[in-house]
C-alpha cells in the first residue's frame, strides 16, 4: 500500500508498450491514414550510445506522409502519443518512431555533414553553423564530434530555430 505523498513507483518501459499501440491504433483509425506498424525491441544493440530499446516501425500506403518535411509529422506522432501515455521523462529517448528507416539514414547523414563541417573548421579555422535541427538531431552532432580534440560544438539560439556551431578547439593564433 502506498503512503500519501510518496513517489509512485517507477513503471518499465514495457508497460508503456500497451498503451502506445493501443492509442497509436486510435489515431491510425480516426484520422483515416493507411498505416501499419509493429512495435518491436530494437535490434541494433551497442551500435553507439543512444540506441533506444524499442522502436515502433510504420509502413504502408501513407507512409510517405511520415517522412515529408523532414519527418514532421512522425516526429509530432511520437510526441504526441509518448506525451499523451504520459510516458516517463527519463524513458525518453528509449523507444523511437521510424519509418524506411529514417532514423537510421538521417543519423549517418547528420555524422557524415559533422564530419565534413569539422574538417572545414580546421582547415579554415572559421566556425560553422549548421542548420536548425531538432534536440536528438542536435546531440547526433554533438556526439559524432566529441572525439575530434580540434573542434568543439555548441547549440545557440532558441526553439525551432536551435543550431549547432562547430568552432575550433582552441582560437586561431593572432596574425602579424
Amino acid at each position: 500500500m502506498e503512503t500519501p505523498g510518496a513517489p509512485s513507483p517507477a513503471r518499465s518501459l514495457e508497460s508503456y508498450l500497451a498503451p502506445i499501440e493501443s492509442l497509436l491504433k486510435q489515431v491510425i483509425q480516426h484520422g483515416g491514414f493507411e498505416l501499419k506498424f509493429v512495435v518491436r525491441k530494437n535490434d541494433k544493440e551497442g551500435q553507439e550510445l543512444e540506441t533506444p530499446d524499442y522502436v515502433v516501425d510504420f509502413s504502408g500506403r501513407d507512409a510517405d506522409l511520415l517522412l515529408e518535411r523532414h519527418a514532421t509529422l512522425l516526429d509530432a506522432l511520437e510526441y504526441l502519443v509518448l506525451k499523451a501515455v504520459r510516458l516517463a521523462e527519463d524513458l525518453f529517448g528509449r523507444i523511437t518512431f521510424d519509418c524506411q528507416d529514417f532514423r537510421g539514414l538521417r543519423a549517418e547523414e547528420l555524422r557524415l555533414t559533422a564530419q565534413v563541417a569539422a574538417d572545414r573548421v580546421v582547415e579554415t579555422g572559421d566556425p560553422f553553423t549548421l542548420n536548425p535541427m531538432s534536440p536528438r538531431e542536435r546531440r547526433i552532432i554533438h556526439l559524432a564530434l566529441r572525439d575530434r580534440p580540434q573542434v568543439r560544438t555548441v547549440s545557440e539560439g532558441a526553439g525551432p530555430e536551435r543550431k549547432v556551431v562547430i568552432l575550433p578547439a582552441s582560437p586561431p593564433p593572432r596574425r602579424r
